[in-house]
């Protein structure tokens, strides 16, 4: 139970880095393709931050070294990519039915949520193989 509290709180964490890189943003560049830009940059900020408290907090890994850890990061990246198109999928959903940005931050946080059940699982099982 304390884990799932923790992964909660850590998907909160992460989601908030997100909603805010992708905020800040469009506040600061209002271009064409600014809203492709803001989620994909919002995308990395919560995917760092998430690995980060993941790995140390959630899984309990610790790298041999750096080249161990940046291979560990690229498979979690790598198992993050369906997650990612369903947090993406929602997000631009809510953007383009409801076309407002509270409602697209609304559907990034939906499938933010969504992706990040099902991340847990392909982490446990694909990624650090050696969670208690």
């Amino acid at each position: 139970m304390q884990l799932a509290l923790f992964y909660t709180l850590f998907a909160a964490i992460a989601t908030v880095a997100n909603i805010g890189a992708q905020d800040l943003i469009t506040r600061i560049y209002r271009g064409p393709l600014h809203i492709l830009l803001s989620i994909l940059i919002g995308t990395g900020v919560g995917l760092v931050v998430k690995y980060v408290l993941d790995k140390k907090w959630i899984f309990r890994f610790k790298a041999a070294n750096a080249r161990h850890d940046a291979t560990m990061f690229a498979l979690y990246v790598t198992m993050g990519l369906l997650t990612t198109a369903i947090f993406w999928g929602v997000e631009f959903g809510f953007n383009h039915f409801f076309g407002t940005t509270q409602a697209r931050y609304i559907g990034g946080c939906i499938g933010l949520a969504i992706g990040y059940v099902i991340k847990y699982r392909l982490d446990k099982r694909y990624v650090f193989r050696t969670f208690p």
